[in-house]
């Protein structure tokens, strides 16, 4: 029941971020590790300056 309930509040709490548009460093992770396994993946801080590098400083990414 403990795991269950974990994994529920652990999607819950991914959804959540999803909807604030904030970065998913989990998927990241899970991503990287199991398409590029060759690659040092991100720290979640370098992980969360890159997100926010290409979300506030991209051209285009902004309206002004």
């Amino acid at each position: 029941m403990t795991e269950r309930l974990s994994s529920t509040l652990a999607g819950i709490a991914r959804t959540l971020r999803a909807m604030l548009g904030a970065p998913d460093y989990e998927g990241y992770l899970a991503h990287e590790l199991a398409s590029h396994p060759d690659r040092q993946p991100m720290t979640r801080d370098q992980f969360m300056c890159d997100r926010l590098e290409n979300r506030y400083n991209k051209p285009g990414s902004r309206c002004c």
